[in-house]
């Protein structure tokens, strides 16, 4: 049976509020609701020891998913930037130790360009989202937005490295377009379309 998406919900493996916001956003023009995977605070943790964004997403989804009987989402992202040899990849929220804010990580982030000789300032956002339902893998998708890391922060908006992320098509960093302008055309908003896309090749049973 194919799955009916209405009335369906989909589980988030996060108690982040803004990325639970900006996906729900999504997903209510298609009349799908998402919700964090229920009692997720008293959950035990997944730890995300991966060495690249897709077996994080996996692990998340796959621990998550054994939690609930609905279907379970979970994304892993990142900046990837080419004269860095794709650092700080899979460990952007932690660039600069364990506990680091937006604020350390940038400046390392620009630390790290001015040492590799600070003219290739290209770079890349990547988003693997895995879905999964009670143990069993459905699928990853893949998202991804390209542009260039500036020498000063533009904007207030956004968050990690978005200040200083310039997207050409806009001429503007993903820090000064509004939420939903960047769900629009960043690297999260493409995987997560690719999944919802994907919905009706599922069996209904979430």
């Amino acid at each position: 049976m194919s799955l009916v998406t209405q009335h369906l919900t989909l589980y988030l493996a996060s108690g982040n509020p803004g990325k639970v916001r900006e996906f729900r956003l999504a997903a209510a023009a298609r009349g799908i609701t998402v919700d964090s995977v229920p009692n997720f605070s008293e959950l035990p943790p997944c730890v995300e020891d991966g060495e690249t964004f897709e077996e994080n997403a996996r692990k998340k989804a796959l621990h998550y998913s054994r939690c609930t009987d609905g279907l379970v989402f979970s994304d892993d992202s990142g900046l990837c930037v080419d004269a860095l040899g794709g650092a700080p990849g899979v460990h952007s929220a932690r660039f600069s130790g364990p506990s680091a804010t937006d604020a350390d990580n940038n400046a390392k982030l620009l630390r790290e360009l001015e040492r590799a000789g600070g003219r290739d300032r290209s770079a890349h956002y990547v988003c693997i989202i895995a879905l999964a339902r009670q143990g069993k893998l459905l699928g990853t998708f893949e998202g991804r937005a390209d542009g260039l890391i500036l020498q000063a922060p533009r904007g207030e908006g956004g968050f990690g490295y978005d200040p200083y992320f310039f997207y050409p098509p806009f001429n503007k960093t993903f820090a000064e377009i509004t939420a939903e302008e960047k769900f629009a055309v960043s690297h999260r908003g493409a995987a997560f379309r690719l999944l919802l896309d994907s919905l009706p090749d599922f069996d209904g049973k979430g």
